[in-house]
């Protein structure tokens, strides 16, 4: 039966892709600390499973394809999980539509692809060549083309899974970012794995990959083109804390024995870099132990020491407390006519946004994307009629369109901000008294002139834009999605990227938000450095608290 293979094999083929969440990660294009892809597919298939489990035995393929879609859409984080969450639904829908639900046949798997194609297209407006799409619709055309052949289906899933991987090792030719950056597609290859491991699944091999020999030579030539360093994801690891720091090495040591040793110390264990300077990150339950052993060899900086666990219950406390507040205060206040809902990562930002008139604030961005299902009960925390949505980032736009969708109690639009200032700007354009279509229209405009930059460290070797060396450990700025400056120091390479901005187009007010690693005797010596050597720029500064980028400004 149809229902019991896909009821079977879901969860399996989930567990896979999170057990190599942080594999996916590691081919986001950006060597920023915070790539996440991955981890927002894991965690989009990891609500899928917990709405499949919560069936009754008997569940049909109807219903069970009914909570694929909404686990999916509900679990979505960032744009990769919402693609994903399309695909799903699509596939399930075709499944659904099988004429042969007891053995299913060829045509009925090609059906499927060509259901989810049509589906996953949809939803995305500017489909980008070279990513998860085009791997999807690579997978169904040769679906197509099988069913037209008398293979079986066991036969035809293999030969599906082997297109899915040639389909990926050809995503840097159709996308010149891939390739610049040695890297096949993230999304593509998680979306690959979970075919695979779902294949195996289905043919008794669960937890497995590379069963069969044509996978083999197809994953072989997606290693040629890039190369995939195996990391475990931290989440529900035995060890608790996260020590990543810079590390210079005083004498030649062996990269491979030290990986070893920090490997009997904890896990997900990386170092990068070249003599002398290197970058290592090792969960573990004694962090003394790490710097102990990599002392030895030379002088470790920048240390942080992260307590996963706490930051995790921390962040799932917060939300549940904002919730109970707003919940509370739901039940004693009038509904408004309009409310509004924006993303951000940091205290400072989260004060600055209520300040501004900003109803509920998710707490999420960069390092971690809010679900759908996050938003959308923002959306109705915040007790309006009419609600605008700010997400802040681009990445976390489509799950805040998907629920602004999915919202029947209040009439959602989402104005489409890809940096938490430029949620302050937008909100400076609301009128109270206008209607929700001038709103956005006025809140859009207002956000386009705002020019942003952001600092942060590079966690693996890359390339600027102009081609220039990036290595782990460098300082970068980063502006609209470009790396355009590379330094050693945050001050020298934000006055730096502030100055090539002001060179590109001249601005007259500076906002900037000083990070959760940057003390306030470091942003006071920061902002007085701007102001001196840009004395025609109006600075406002304030503290952010945002984690990974000790600064980001915008320039309008």
């Amino acid at each position: 039966m149809i229902s019991t293979v896909v009821r079977t094999c879901f969860p399996a083929a989930a567990k896979v892709v999170a057990d190599r969440a942080e594999e996916i990660n590691k081919l986001n294009v950006f060597p920023v600390p915070d790539g996440d892809t991955g981890t927002n597919m894991s965690l989009t298939l990891n609500t899928v499973v917990g709405e499949v489990q919560a069936l009754p035995a008997d569940a049909t393929m109807d219903q069970i394809a009914k909570a694929i879609t909404h686990g999916s859409l509900m679990g979505a984080r960032g744009n990769s999980g919402v693609i994903t969450s399309q695909i799903l639904r699509g596939i399930a829908e075709g499944l659904v539509e099988a004429k042969n639900q007891e053995h299913p046949t060829p045509s009925d798997v090609a059906h499927a692809w060509r259901r989810g194609v049509k589906v996953a297209f949809k939803a995305v407006r500017k489909p980008v060549e070279g990513t998860i799409l085009t791997v999807l619709r690579d997978v169904s055309a040769k679906a197509d083309q099988l069913e037209r052949t008398k293979i079986s289906t066991r036969d035809m899933l293999d030969a599906l899974v082997v297109e899915a991987y040639e389909s990926v090792a050809r995503t840097p030719d159709l996308l010149p970012v891939l390739k610049e950056n040695g890297v096949v597609d993230s999304g593509a290859f998680g979306f690959a794995t979970f075919l695979e491991a779902f294949v195996n699944a289905a043919n008794g091999k669960a937890g497995e990959l590379t069963d069969f020999k044509t996978t083999v030579d197809a994953k072989a030539d997606v290693s040629a083109k890039v190369q995939i360093e195996l990391n475990d994801d931290w989440e529900g690891s035995e060890f608790r804390y996260c020590n990543e720091f810079l590390f210079k090495a005083e004498k030649p040591f062996d990269v491979d024995a030290s990986l070893a040793h920090l490997a009997t110390l904890g896990d997900c264990e990386l170092i990068v870099g070249a003599y002398p300077d290197f970058k290592v990150h090792v969960h573990s339950n004694e962090p003394n132990r790490v710097l102990e052993y990599m002392l030895q060899f030379g002088q470790v900086y920048e240390v942080f020491i992260h307590n996963m666990d706490m930051e995790s219950h921390d962040r799932t406390a917060k939300i549940a407390a904002d919730q109970a507040a707003a919940e509370g205060e739901k039940d004693d206040e009038p509904r408004k006519p309009l409310g509004f809902v924006a993303v951000a990562a940091g205290s400072g930002q989260e004060e600055i946004l209520r300040s501004l008139g900003v109803d509920v604030v998710v707490s999420g961005g960069q390092t971690m994307n809010p679900s759908t299902a996050d938003i959308l009960s923002a959306i109705e925390r915040a007790n309006a009629d009419q609600v605008i949505v700010l997400p802040g980032n681009g990445n976390i736009r489509m799950a805040a369109e998907a629920a602004a969708s999915a919202c029947e109690d209040a009439e959602v639009a989402v104005v489409p901000t890809k940096t938490v200032l430029q949620g302050f700007s937008a909100m400076f354009a609301v009128d109270p008294e206008a209607s929700l279509e001038d709103n956005v229209a006025a809140m859009t405009e207002a956000i386009a002139d705002v020019r942003g930059g952001e600092v942060t460290t590079a966690v693996r070797d890359s390339q600027a834009a102009d081609g220039s060396p990036i290595h782990a450990g460098d300082v970068m700025g980063i502006q609209d999605d470009s790396i355009d400056v590379v330094g050693s120091d945050v001050a020298q390479v934000t006055l730096d990227l502030i100055a090539r901005m002001q060179d590109e187009e001249e601005g007259d007010s500076l906002t900037i938000l000083a990070g959760q690693d940057m003390d306030d005797e470091a942003f006071e010596r920061l902002v007085a450095a701007i102001e001196e050597a840009q004395p025609d720029l109006e600075v406002d500064p304030h503290r952010g608290e945002q984690p990974l980028y000790p600064v980001i400004f915008s320039i309008e």
